[in-house]
């Protein structure tokens, strides 16, 4: 007798990890075409052609000098900031439970910002060694103080944010004002303190970028936790998570992503708070296809507007920061208003 097997209807767990799966794949050609973009896309129109000819058999002309010099480490660094701010957003959402956290709403970056601003005019810190460590330190006690502000483990997603928008609006108040006071800093910070990607040393991707990997590779180990600890601390410890080294770990990894990113770029808001709330639409909440979500669209998010900055006004720019900042505060007041007002 034999016995046949219906295929899995619509809503089985086959047939959501292949849609998530799909995804994933989408992700990757989203990327490609962004990388496309990013480099053949500014002041200057360059063919796809000639941009796959300056890369692989480059014969000095002035489009291959773009393209190597200019527009491959600016891609580049673009791809590795975005895939670290998207990581981290997708990290303190799903630890503290709160769809409004992200690196820059919650403090994380202008922390990193003012510390390494602290670093260049007041210690005289010029070298990215120097004051990268600045950043880490400073976004991780950024995050403490917003955590501690918000009410710690009894903190809601609005009380959060509004210790967020405080501790932004202090700590940016006194990186302007030592930039102020410091016209050499000023003039040296000005574009760095709104966020861009324009004139960075590819350098200070590969000082940086053993922080990123780390801190990325410790997101991923910490999925099967975080998804245990999105149940509740009960629940987790039910399931023998750690709920202490899980949190510890999450600040740890955040710190790296945030404040390696910041030092590389300057604070770039809503990156984090965007692409984790796309991500969810579809792969769900489960922290394992989450964060390679944000990973992969992160980068996508901010090249893209990488390119509207540059062709909206052009020949002149817009920071990347004002890009995304344009573009998260609009989502950030759908989701406020979208909250209960009890919940202040």
């Amino acid at each position: 007798m034999t016995v046949t097997t219906a295929p899995p209807r619509a809503g089985t767990p086959r047939t959501a990890t292949s849609v998530r799966s799909l995804g994933l794949v989408l992700g990757v050609v989203l990327l490609l075409a962004a990388l496309a973009l990013s480099l053949a896309v500014g002041t200057k129109q360059i063919p796809l052609d000639q941009v796959w000819a300056g890369l692989f058999s480059p014969s000095g002309s002035e489009n291959d000098t773009i393209v190597r010099e200019l527009r491959l480490p600016r891609t580049a660094i673009g791809v590795a900031v975005g895939a670290s701010l998207g990581l981290a957003g997708g990290v303190m959402q799903t630890l503290t439970r709160n769809p409004l956290a992200d690196p820059g709403l919650l403090g994380v970056n202008a922390g990193a910002a003012a510390a390494v601003v602290t670093a260049i005019s007041v210690l005289g810190i010029t070298s990215f060694g120097g004051y990268l460590w600045f950043a880490l330190a400073g976004a991780a006690v950024a995050a403490t103080a917003v955590n501690a502000l918000g009410g710690g483990r009894l903190a809601t997603p609005v009380r959060l944010a509004l210790a967020g928008t405080a501790v932004n609006a202090a700590l940016f108040g006194y990186v302007n004002g030592l930039q102020l006071w410091n016209l050499g800093t000023l003039d040296a910070m000005r574009h760095w303190s709104v966020g861009t990607l324009a004139k960075r040393d590819v350098q200070l991707l590969y000082d940086v970028l053993p922080l990123l990997v780390a801190g990325a590779l410790l997101a991923f180990a910490l999925g099967r936790p975080l998804g245990a600890l999105a149940l509740g601390e009960e629940h987790a410890r039910a399931l023998g998570t750690s709920v202490r080294r899980t949190r510890v770990l999450s600040v740890v990894s955040v710190t790296l992503l945030c404040g390696g990113a910041t030092a590389v770029c300057g604070p770039i808001g809503f990156v984090g708070l965007m692409i984790p709330h796309a991500a969810r639409a579809f792969c769900g909440p489960d922290p394992r296809w989450l964060l390679p979500y944000c990973a992969l669209y992160a980068p996508v998010l901010l090249l893209v507007s990488d390119v509207l900055g540059r062709v909206v006004v052009a020949p002149s720019e817009i920071e990347v920061g004002i890009v995304t900042a344009f573009l998260g505060g609009l989502l950030f007041i759908h989701l406020v208003r979208q909250r209960k007002v009890a919940q202040l």
